[in-house]
């Protein structure tokens, strides 16, 4: 056997995503790449907006000495000075470049972060529906995931939430605007979430952690302000990354923002910066953190994503399928018309539309749309929606 057993497992519960890829593949080398609407990758088409050439074009005209060489492991000063910069701007909070630490997007930063805080055999609560990944970054790290559920609207029910907190619990894991759901957590909900990690530590005597997950955070719609975590909870993380607001996954380049007035923040850091060089990321990409220094405040077209979510909800619920309306990120989560999330993909599939089943995502009965894609792909899937909606009765 070429992988451990427990590896083999992983990639068969975390396979949803690559089935559908390679599936893809296939139907377009039968019917057409035209003829395919593959709405199952979280990968956006969009492209970087014009201030990231502008960037570009301006360090490879004037490169600054020592480009490409190492730097500390948490950073360059000057890019970790602008992000605290901006934290400052949205918090209100003292955020300095101390405060920041840059990673190899947001995956990386959540390594980083399940590395320091968590011994073998701690527990991190997280959401449904989630990010499928989570549960394998916890085992890396010797941990386990515990699942707090979600009401109608996916967003999370705090009662159960107060269940889930125990002795064991070190890290609450949130991610809003949500993966698969494109739902937003309210302030009031963050703020409930805050309190309830709070009266958990006080009965239990034990610290826990609020993280958050946030690549989406800049792509909110309907004229939404983003509630950070960070006043509702003083042990706080963020991990995020800019691989969608500025349309950059390929490049890996995210950060690690702590709390900056968290009592033991020093040593915090220290930890997080010899885990980031320890665990093999060594440093976040120099050329990548030159670049995004300048760009805090810049975003991809987020009108774009809007508009696109407004079309794919216009269309779906008119053909009768029950969706609860996204208010960020480029995904959406119907409700699929028979039980069996995985038939009713598959019923798609038959109509050359590629979703990823809500199973996947601890969300059966549901399935995934990814909206980041062209117009005409997103158009051309709506008669196969339909008929795998009448197909199903």
């Amino acid at each position: 056997m070429a992988v451990s057993k427990k590896i083999k497992q992983f990639m068969e519960q975390g396979s949803w995503i690559r089935r559908m890829f390679e599936e893809g593949i296939a139907l377009k080398q039968q019917y057409g790449e035209e003829n395919v609407f593959y709405l199952s990758l979280g990968n956006p088409i969009m492209q970087p907006p014009p201030e990231f050439y502008d960037e570009l074009r301006r360090i490879a005209n004037d490169p600054p000495p020592g480009l490409h060489r190492y730097m500390p492991n948490a950073g360059h000063v000057e890019t970790r000075a602008a992000i605290a910069d901006e934290l400052t701007c949205e918090t209100a909070l003292p955020f300095t470049a101390d405060d920041v630490l840059m990673t190899v997007g947001a995956g990386g930063a959540l390594n980083v972060v399940m590395h320091t805080l968590l011994d073998p055999g701690d527990e991190v609560v997280i959401f449904a529906p989630y990010f499928v990944e989570y549960f394998f970054y916890a085992d890396n790290h010797g941990a386990t995931c515990k699942v707090v559920p979600a009401d109608e609207n996916f967003l999370p029910d705090l009662d159960a939430l107060a269940d889930a907190i125990g002795p064991k619990t070190r890290i609450v894991l949130t991610s809003s605007p949500n993966n698969p759901t494109g739902v937003v957590y309210g302030r009031e909900v963050i703020a409930e979430m805050g309190r309830v990690i709070r009266k958990r530590e006080a009965e239990l005597g034990t610290e826990v952690f609020l993280v958050s997950d946030e690549p989406y955070r800049k792509i909110l719609f309907d004229g939404l302000e983003y509630p950070h975590i960070f006043e509702h909870h003083v042990r706080s993380v963020v991990a995020t990354s800019h691989s969608k607001d500025l349309a950059l996954p390929g490049e890996r380049i995210g950060f690690i923002a702590v709390h900056p007035e968290y009592s033991d923040k020093e040593e915090l850091i220290d930890g997080l910066t010899f885990c980031n060089r320890t665990l093999g990321f060594v440093n976040a990409p120099a050329l990548m953190q030159h670049i995004v220094k300048n760009l805090q405040s810049v975003t991809v077209d987020v009108g774009t994503y809007e508009a696109q979510r407004d079309f794919m909800y216009g269309a779906l619920t008119d053909i009768g399928y029950q969706v609860v309306k996204p208010q960020g990120a480029f995904y959406m989560f119907p409700k699929a018309p028979i039980d069996d999330d995985v038939k009713f993909t598959n019923m798609l599939r038959e109509n050359r539309v590629l979703v990823v089943p809500g199973t996947g995502f601890g969300g059966p009965g549901h399935f995934r749309i990814s909206y980041c894609v062209s117009d005409a792909t997103l158009e051309g899937s709506l008669p196969g929606f339909r008929a795998a909606f009448e197909g199903a009765g």
